[in-house]
């Protein structure tokens, strides 16, 4: 596996910024314009973080561009204060202490409800800036008299006044703001953020605290939109009020999704594009007020045909001369490749399990267990024991409330009554987060992976929530840094029999690599109990013998507990059985023989055939 280069991407940004200025005045660009996309660049890249890497669609961005360049306008303006570089600081921080407030609020709900959480408080700032705090924002009048940025010395002071100057100011901002992004984006928070963007509640089913991830984000979104705001109000002399209107806010997201949403340089071609057309529609061809039809009309044609924006078509045009091979993922956004440092044999103590507070006895119990949906019943006083090193399985009918049961364990749903003690601990009122990171981990039925990444991302994110805890603020931090992160990966990847697909994108896997896939997310947390759903559901013959065998492997020295409807299967994996019957306990840590042969078991499944039978 080659190395990949490191700062390439900064360095051919850098040499882009350095010959820009010379060469779009002749592709019809003002210097006024060039200042723009870069502002507006720099903000979508915050935003990208928000939306492009963590999926959250916010219409709000313009609460904290507006404060934020008010805040530092209002320093400069009407104070004595006269240094622009820590006005711009100081107006990024009031924006990201908003956003912080903001974000408590908006992120206690998700999708389409987030997003109108965002446009409303995005509204209610635009009230507030012209009614209660018009005394301090100028109101509809805003502030003028914003001084061009300057840079003291001590010595001496530099102010940036002249086309090419100010354009170097935006520029090594611009930079700046990029860099960052990029070193966040491949720390392990942003492989957390596009892990949130796939599929959140796998996220935090491995112990991921997803809500702290979120409010990060959004905290960094603000600040990035505080600032830009900050650099306009520098740039024009004056901070305009319609900052803050909800016009602002959509010209980020239509940039972003022009330009390629989670490619952080999409925002710059989306501003480029788009203020680009704005000018040549207004001054060039003199279309009034049509101009924003018409523009609205390429925004429309643009996201249609270029599903992926302007960056993802450029990757595929770079693709294709290459030879058409596949891109897993951006080269911004691509997750280092791990070293080849820590090679692991394979071996089912390859990938251990965390510690417990004894050695002996109970691992697991439930007592009078009860879920109730209104005035359904799923599960009624169910009484459950699991002691260390078993391998317990679970079978009932369909709609004997097996899920539900093994919801509740993994503390994913709370029980209606009862109890659920853990290594000694009670967990009922645990989320499934905290579970997980005590050492009870679950797979799931129906596959719950990370399909935008690769292998090595998804069991990368698993073992985060091992090495790293809930939440680590570590933005600035290499994948490849995180001790104990590649051995776990490679020796989970061995333990299942996916070494070879490490560098593989998800989709592209067979069901049933996905199934082994499904649990090796689960071991790659070190449980100490590992619940497993229906592990076998929809394999073919082959890949149930072979996944049995992987079972067998995964069991020596866990304590497992397994529901599945192949019986034969299970019976060769499992120690002792517990039947589920209408959300009951039917039977209680039976072996296979004795389930075979119980009556009440084969009324349950076979209506009353009072003989041996396997049941199938």
């Amino acid at each position: 596996m080659s190395r990949p280069r490191r700062f390439h991407v900064e360095i051919l940004t850098a040499v882009g910024l350095i010959v820009a200025p010379f060469v779009l005045p002749y592709l019809g660009f003002s210097p006024t314009t060039i200042n723009r996309i870069l502002i507006w660049g720099l903000v979508g890249i915050g935003f990208d973080l928000l939306f492009g890497y963590t999926g959250l669609l916010s219409f709000g961005q313009s609460a904290f561009f507006g404060s934020g360049g008010m805040f530092a306008a209002y320093l400069l303006t009407q104070t004595s204060f006269t240094n622009t570089i820590v006005a711009l600081i100081l107006g990024t921080i009031v924006a990201g202490v908003i956003g912080y407030l903001v974000g408590l609020v908006a992120l206690r709900r998700t999708g389409i409800y987030f997003a109108m959480i965002t446009v409303a408080i995005a509204e209610v700032f635009f009230f507030v800036e012209f009614n209660p705090l018009s005394a301090y924002t100028g109101g509809e009048n805003g502030l003028p008299g914003v001084p061009p940025p300057n840079l003291s010395l001590g010595f001496t002071s530099i102010e940036f006044t002249s086309n090419l100057s100010m354009y170097a100011f935006f520029a090594f901002w611009y930079f700046v703001g990029l860099v960052i992004a990029l070193r966040i984006v491949r720390s392990p928070v942003g492989l957390m953020l596009r892990a949130i963007r796939d599929n959140p509640l796998r996220a935090q089913a491995l112990g991921h605290n997803i809500h702290s991830y979120k409010l990060l984000v959004f905290v960094i979104a603000s600040m990035y939109a505080g600032f830009g705001g900050g650099l306009l109000g520098l740039m024009q002399g004056f901070m305009p009020p319609d900052a803050f209107m909800f016009d602002t806010s959509g010209q980020i997201v239509i940039m972003t999704a022009i330009g390629g949403a989670g490619t952080l340089f999409g925002p710059l071609l989306g501003a480029a594009v788009w203020l680009y057309l704005s000018d040549f529609f207004q001054t060039i061809l003199n279309l009034g007020a049509t101009w924003k039809l018409i523009l609205g009309i390429v925004f429309v044609l643009l996201v249609v045909f270029l599903r992926r924006g302007l960056a993802g078509a450029i990757v595929d045009l770079y693709d294709r001369a290459r030879g058409g091979k596949k891109t897993v993922a951006s080269p911004i956004a691509a997750a280092p490749a791990a070293t080849t440092s820590a090679r692991v044999t394979g071996g089912a103590m390859s990938v251990g399990y965390k510690a417990t507070a004894s050695k002996t006895g109970p691992i697991l119990q439930a007592s009078g267990l009860t879920k109730r949906y209104g005035g359904l019943v799923a599960n009624s006083e169910i009484d459950f024991m699991v002691k260390h090193g078993e391998i317990r399985g679970i079978i009932g009918p369909n709609g004997a409330g097996k899920t539900t049961f093994f919801k509740m364990l993994t503390c994913e749903i709370v029980p209606t009554s009862g109890k659920i003690v853990f290594d000694g601990r009670d967990i009922t009122d645990l989320g499934v987060a905290d579970a997980c990171q005590l050492g009870l981990t679950k797979s799931y039925q129906i596959n719950q992976l990370f399909e935008r990444l690769t292998v090595r991302q998804n069991l990368q994110i698993a073992a985060l929530g091992e090495t790293r805890g809930k939440f680590r603020p570590d933005l600035f931090k290499s994948l490849s840094k995180v001790s104990g992160l590649d051995a776990q990966v490679e020796g989970t990847a061995a333990l299942v029999h996916l070494t070879e697909r490490l560098d593989t994108p998800v989709s592209e896997l067979a069901y049933g690599e996905k199934r082994r896939l499904e649990i090796g997310l689960a071991l790659a947390t070190s449980p100490s109990l590992l619940l497993l759903d229906e592990p076998l559901a929809g394999m073919s013959t082959q890949e149930r013998v072979d996944t049995v065998a992987l079972l067998k492997s995964i069991a020596q020295g866990r304590t497992m507990i397994v529901i599945d409807h192949d019986m034969d299967s299970l019976f060769e994996l499992v120690e002792k059985v517990t039947v589920l019957q209408e959300g009951r306990i039917l039977v209680e840590a039976a072996t296979p023989d004795e389930i075979k042969t119980n009556a009440a078991v084969q009324e349950a499944y076979l209506g009353g055939v009072h003989e041996e039978v396997a049941l199938v």
